[in-house]
């Protein structure tokens, strides 16, 4: 037999962890995946949109991570569920991935608005939806287990975003667009 998209068990508003715990669909720990998810499609469109094949494939793997990490969130915190772990290895990569591209970069003297690219514009939207995915992450962290190494990879890859975006618009020539506070 084939698997099948529905599965009709979620028509009460309810979905199932790894685990098989039943949690309501506006539970903390189904926002904190789903946006994580959310993320994870918005970095296809930022993948889409560069010609950079470095950080194409960079991306790619920061993708892959990303359902380690929602895996991680939609497992039942009161049972072992199989799933890999986010080693700390890879929140360094992101480090270094930053420093990289910082090289390249005059200093940042002003706080800069998103856009001037459609490019940059789709990877500030990415860096927005992980600010976002952290915060759900930290909440649901004060109210159940969470791995600390999820939250520190949300935090570093929304460092690498904004990175990313200012990186993406110099390989484009795209001026930096200045806050000025009116």
């Amino acid at each position: 037999m084939a698997f099948r998209i529905y599965t009709k068990t979620g028509d009460q508003g309810e979905t199932g962890l790894f685990g098989g715990k039943r949690l309501s669909k506006a539970h903390i720990r189904i926002d904190s995946y789903g946006t994580v998810d959310e993320l994870n499609s918005c970095l296809g469109l930022v993948r889409d949109h560069l010609e950079i094949e470095s950080i194409r494939q960079e991306l790619l793997e920061i993708q892959s991570l990303l359902f380690t990490i929602g895996s991680n969130l939609a497992s039942d915190p009161e049972k072992k569920s199989g799933v890999p772990a986010l080693r700390e290895t890879e929140i360094e990569k992101l480090e270094k991935a930053i420093d990289r591209m910082e090289e390249s970069l005059p200093p940042l003297k002003n706080f800069i608005l998103p856009g001037g690219h459609p490019a940059v514009s789709f990877i500030h939207l990415a860096r927005t939806v992980c600010r976002r995915a952290e915060r759900i992450t930290v909440a649901l962290a004060e109210l159940e287990p969470v791995e600390e190494t999820l939250i520190k990879y949300l935090n570093r890859l929304s460092d690498y975003l904004f990175v990313l975006a200012r990186y993406t618009g110099h390989k484009l020539g795209v001026s930096e667009i200045p806050w000025i506070a009116g």
